[in-house]
């Protein structure tokens, strides 16, 4: 019996009703949540038998009936020690769990008593899984939360609109995708430090705006403008409040996505003047924004899947302050150029998965700073410009 202590970290879900003290501040599960041995000892062996023979006939109702059954018994207890944790640990300042390996299974959904950790800072339910696609509205509860990571490892979930509550967050981490029912109000966060995976289906994009502490943003497709003025960009309201943002992610993939917009993307960049990391992974853009919409402070650049048809070097290679470039199937043509005086900073370039590209011409004085240099996956490219063995030489004298 454990009564004083304030931090546990435990390996395995089933020990916590073990614990009896009240006091416990910090909680955190790693590893297995429920180990293979917990779910075979909620079957009888001639079950469980029965079970692993016939795991790979799909066809088989019996198997399916049994294994369902098994599954459903190991998530009631798993509700019940949910419940314990929920009622019994209510000074719980941090309640985390740390996938390394394991089943993320953990339950049919989670209890609504989770309200209940009123004292809670820091939550996180990132990589767990719960079959009832759902979160209580109790989690409105938790208005001290500093941290929240929703990023379950589950199809489509629905989140209550009870987030505008917790107006102490600082960073909050929404699900990868959440259902059309999903509607939520953020723009009483103001203390906001990080938003990951904000789209304008399940947000308000308005609410970016009064964000004014906002360091990182992860932005997730769909992204779209209402009632966008495509003649005159610059009569478009401002979307980001922050003068402290350094930090854009812009992820649009999969089928449900559509090609990024480049109108909305060069205002969204026009918006960010003070960012010195970008990062966009995209089935596809169009084209890329003149040089003059990105942040003059950007130093990091990795662009993915983004596809380009038009060489994006004469524009990327005029960011004066540009120190890392990651490059990764984001060019459809045959020739590349890097005029002389480009990349004045550039030390580390990245060229990978350029599946047509024939010819990369660089001028003499481009890329004086350059240190590393990496090119993977680029078939056609039939030999490296003779400018890069002068850079090579230089770095080594």
């Amino acid at each position: 019996m454990i009564r004083k202590v304030r931090r546990v970290s435990v390996h395995e879900f089933v020990f916590i009703q073990y614990i009896k003290s009240p006091n416990i501040r910090s909680l955190l599960f790693f590893n297995e949540f429920f180990p293979a041995e917990a779910f075979e000892k909620s079957l009888p062996l001639e079950v469980l038998n029965y079970v692993e023979e016939h795991e790979d006939d799909d066809c088989n109702p019996l198997y399916w009936i049994l294994l369902i059954s098994g599954i459903s018994a190991m998530a009631l207890k798993n509700r019940g020690i949910w419940r314990y944790m929920f009622n019994n640990f209510k000074l719980l300042r941090a309640l985390n769990y740390e996938r390394t390996t394991g089943d993320l299974f953990v339950g049919f959904k989670l209890p609504s008593d989770i309200g209940n950790l009123i004292h809670l800072r820091f939550l996180s339910l990132k990589d767990l899984e719960f079959l009832w696609p759902k979160l209580p509205s109790s989690l409105g509860n938790l208005r001290y939360l500093q941290t929240l990571d929703l990023r379950v490892d589950s199809d489509k979930i629905h989140v209550p609109n009870v987030i505008w509550r917790m107006e102490q967050l600082r960073h909050l981490y929404l699900p990868f995708e959440c259902k059309s029912s999903t509607k939520l109000k953020l723009g009483t966060l103001r203390k906001l430090l990080t938003l990951v995976n904000f789209n304008t289906k399940n947000c308000y994009l308005k609410d970016l705006i009064n964000m004014t502490n906002i360091r990182e943003l992860g932005i997730n497709f769909p992204f779209n403008i209402e009632n966008f003025n495509e003649k005159e960009l610059g009569k478009n309201p401002p979307i980001i409040g922050s003068k402290y943002l350094h930090s854009l992610f812009i992820v649009a993939t999969g089928e449900s996505c559509s090609e990024i917009d480049p109108r909305h993307l060069v205002h969204l960049l026009s918006n960010c003047t003070s960012i010195c990391k970008l990062s966009i992974v995209a089935n596809i853009i169009s084209e890329l924004p003149e040089y003059h919409y990105f942040s003059s402070h950007l130093a990091y650049i990795r662009l993915i899947g983004c596809e380009f048809e038009e060489d994006p070097m004469p524009t990327l290679e005029k960011l004066p302050n540009l120190r890392i470039l990651e490059f990764e199937r984001s060019f459809t043509g045959k020739e590349m150029f890097c005029s002389a005086q480009g990349f004045p900073k550039l030390e580390s370039l990245i060229l990978a998965e350029l599946f047509k590209l024939e010819e990369w011409k660089v001028d003499e004085g481009a890329m004086p700073s350059l240190q590393r240099l990496e090119i993977r996956h680029c078939p056609e490219l039939k030999m490296l410009p003779e400018e890069l063995r002068l850079i090579t030489k230089r770095t080594e004298a």
